[in-house]
């Protein structure tokens, strides 16, 4: 099969905020590609860090998102107070048996899980 994911794609607003946040949490190097686009890709290709790329549409989010990211750290409390200090908003902690993990979302709305 030839099918495999080339990046993901978020909408936006602006591309100030939310593109910070993202380079931030993620350590991404950023490329300014035109008004509507604006890149985030790893340095090195390395399985589970795709490349995102921030749309920016006129509309405005409106319910929660159909798909989001889902993370994985090596201390979900300790990622979660990182990320909340660049501009995350904690939304709610779920589990399942023994599977944890913290809803947040991106300064502008836009809903990840970390576990």
């Amino acid at each position: 099969m030839s099918l495999r994911v080339g990046e993901v794609v978020m909408d936006c607003a602006e591309h100030g905020a939310v593109v910070d946040f993202w380079q931030a949490a993620l350590d991404y190097d950023r490329q300014e590609i035109n008004e509507q686009y604006v890149g985030l890709a790893p340095r090195e290709k390395e399985p589970g860090r795709p490349p995102i790329l921030f749309q920016k549409v006129p509309e405005a989010k409106v319910v929660k998102n159909r798909v989001h990211l889902d993370f994985r750290s090596d201390s979900m409390t300790d990622e979660v107070m990182r990320l909340q200090g660049l501009g995350a908003t904690f939304i709610a902690e779920g589990s399942l048996g023994s599977i944890r993990w913290t809803v947040m979302a991106d300064p502008e709305g836009n809903e990840f899980c970390v576990s």
